[in-house]
């Protein structure tokens, strides 16, 4: 095994100075994206989509349940599977308490192309409570391309997509696939990927913190049985 070289207090905190001069680069660029992500154009979603969850039959207006935002992950279990994506497991895993993203009007859900039947007994294994949905007789996984045609077979690929309601209108925000889900899985790092974002005073374009009427910034987390929404 190859280990970290062995120096004194000194030069380790030299080196660590150094790094931290490049992290706050690093987050500084990061911000910046950010800003530029929440600057993308959105589309109109015209198509009704059917899923089927715990309470039956669901539209995608349906997922926001009755939230501003959502935030969609693309978990791959094909319909013929037995249990869905170990890969995709973990990082369900590490979802924290959905409250924080709720408190922010930003609902969370899984869709998978697996019939709802079939999702259910795994689910109950992982001792997951996030909505989950079966896109399973609809276009929706194809058409945000997490259910690809390859060499005449469809294959599934890891995903997440954000959604933005104008009262009874739904807009596709954003969309990334396999890599791009690297780091992710915080509500931070979530919220950042929306059109809203965090909604902090600082964040960029201007007019977004305030959009849901909720504290912005630290001031408004609260303890996830606080929260009132």
């Amino acid at each position: 095994m190859s280990l970290p070289e062995i120096v004194t207090r000194a030069d380790w905190r030299a080196a660590r100075e150094a790094l931290l001069a490049e992290e706050k680069a690093a987050t500084r660029a990061r911000d910046a994206l950010n800003a530029e992500r929440r600057g993308l154009p959105m589309v109109e979603i015209g198509k009704e989509y059917v899923f089927e969850g715990g309470d039956g039959k669901a539209t995608l207006l349906d997922l926001f349940e009755n939230r501003d935002q959502l935030v969609v992950y693309h978990f791959m279990f094909a319909p013929e599977w037995e249990a869905g994506c170990r890969s995709c497991s973990a990082f369900l895993d590490q979802i924290g308490h959905l409250a924080h993203l709720r408190a922010r009007g930003t609902s969370f859900a899984a869709v998978s192309r697996a019939p709802y039947p079939r999702i259910l007994p795994f689910k109950a294994r992982m001792g997951w409570t996030v909505p989950w949905y079966s896109s399973y007789v609809s276009d929706f996984n194809t058409d945000f391309e997490v259910t690809l045609e390859h060499d005449g077979e469809l294959v599934e690929r890891p995903g997440l997509s954000c959604f933005l309601r104008d009262h009874d209108r739904v807009f596709h925000t954003y969309s990334t696939y396999e890599r791009g889900l690297d780091g992710l899985g915080s509500t931070t790092s979530l919220l950042d990927l929306t059109a809203l974002g965090r909604q902090e005073a600082w964040e960029r374009p201007e007019g977004r913190a305030t959009a849901l009427g909720a504290p912005a910034g630290s001031a408004g987390v609260r303890y996830h049985d606080e929260y009132e929404y």
